[in-house]
């Protein structure tokens, strides 16, 4: 329900302030204009909380670069859930596909997706077209900032980028092919 800041939502009694709101005298008021959440937790109260109206309605847009994390690959495609869009994590999941064509942008032909993602990679993509009735996005890596920015080696250790093509396990030393993002200097371990 939408609510004006300030509103007074409810007792403290009946519900834990959380995001987007204050607490006062014993009442839980907003703290900004949006709209109430009232979410129940197992461990007692539910917790009231208030959402801006633009987060709550944030959806990807064409040219908006995503995070998102890999959930299966075949020879054509992988498809991925979306998680972020810029650094503002989304609501609700939003499915998206990287067809093999627009995983890098040269050598298209040459391209493998087994070689450049796996299962439970975190990629920065950006998306190309919008969803169809399934909401499934179409995505591309095509760009060097973008590709894979986390990956885990068979060992479960995160692995570090030693090329744009390979990144390494540190503890086994084992190298697997990715699409690698070039991270900006400070995000690399090094």
């Amino acid at each position: 329900s939408p609510c004006p800041l300030g509103e007074r939502l409810c007792s403290a009694e009946e519900a834990a302030a959380g995001s987007g709101t204050y607490t006062r005298h014993g009442f839980i008021f907003s703290s900004l204009a949006g709209c109430m959440e009232k979410k129940s937790e197992d461990s007692g109260l539910p917790v009231v909380s208030v959402v801006r109206d633009i987060e709550s309605q944030l959806l990807p847009d064409v040219g908006a670069v995503v995070t998102c994390k890999v959930c299966s690959i075949n020879s054509r495609f992988a498809k991925v859930h979306i998680l972020y869009v810029s650094s503002t994590p989304l609501k609700s999941t939003f499915r998206g596909t990287i067809r093999r064509e627009d995983i890098r942008a040269t050598e298209k032909d040459k391209v493998e997706v087994y070689k450049s993602f796996r299962p439970g990679d975190i990629v920065l993509a950006k998306v190309i077209s919008l969803g169809d009735a399934q909401s499934n996005y179409l995505l591309s890596t095509a760009e060097n900032e973008l590709g894979v920015v986390v990956a885990h080696s068979e060992a479960g250790v995160q692995m570090v980028p030693i090329s744009w093509c390979e990144m390494q396990c540190p503890q086994t030393h084992a190298k697997d092919f990715r699409k690698v993002a070039r991270v900006q200097p400070q995000f690399l371990q090094t």
